[in-house]
């Protein structure tokens, strides 16, 4: 039996929490696709209030963390670990969320088009985080976490690449003021949520080597 999985088994609640708070943020990621989708085609209400419920869904789930780990003696990993990768997974809700509410704003007439490869590399940054915090508790080897981690870092870059590309366009193009202020914001917004998930992809990728 490996060090790892000895010091996972020892109880599971820590990992259901963890793994909860993956899927709200990635579930925030999907509710927001949807708002997109909807805005100049229709009410955006429902997605937005889905949006909304997902993020205090999640801020529960992190603060039930925080009691249990007042409350228990001990703990599958670190508790300081614990911590540190509940915060930073409710930094995504938190992000997406700010996303949505930004997007609500929008002047009128914009176009989503220009936002939809962002949108589909938080999608899939959020879910390889998911797939991330899962292994903790499969006591998955190393080694396909060192893969998951790449990628996440993989997509980090290419976000990069596509936020200096969308950048370009508005500085070098006619947009007025109005519209240049806008995108600059929902771009650097939508980069920061994928540098949050890349932030979980560290954390978990550190519990991993100091436990293996």
């Amino acid at each position: 039996m490996s060090a790892l999985h000895r010091l996972f088994g020892r109880d599971d609640r820590f990992f259901q929490l963890l793994e909860q708070s993956a899927a709200e943020a990635k579930n925030g990621a999907s509710h927001l696709a949807r708002v997109v989708a909807q805005i100049g085609h229709g009410s955006i209400d429902e997605a937005m209030g889905d949006l909304a419920q997902s993020r205090r869904k999640h801020k529960r789930i992190s603060q039930e963390t925080t009691e249990e780990l007042c409350n228990k003696f001990a703990t599958p990993l670190e508790r300081e670990d614990i911590e540190t990768l509940s915060s930073a997974l409710y930094k995504i809700s938190k992000n997406v969320e700010k996303i949505g509410e930004r997007l609500t704003i929008s002047p009128p007439g914009v176009n989503m088009e220009s936002i939809g490869k962002q949108i589909s590399l938080l999608e899939q940054s959020t879910s390889i985080v998911t797939k991330m915090v899962e292994a903790l508790r499969k006591n998955r080897q190393g080694e396909q976490v060192k893969d998951d981690y790449e990628r996440l870092q993989g997509l980090e870059g290419e976000a990069d690449r596509v936020m200096n590309d969308l950048l370009r366009d508005i500085y070098r193009g006619e947009s007025d003021a109005r519209m240049v202020v806008f995108w600059k914001d929902i771009y650097e917004l939508l980069e920061k949520g994928i540098d949050r998930c890349r932030d979980v992809g560290n954390v978990v990728f550190h519990i991993v080597l100091k436990n293996s």
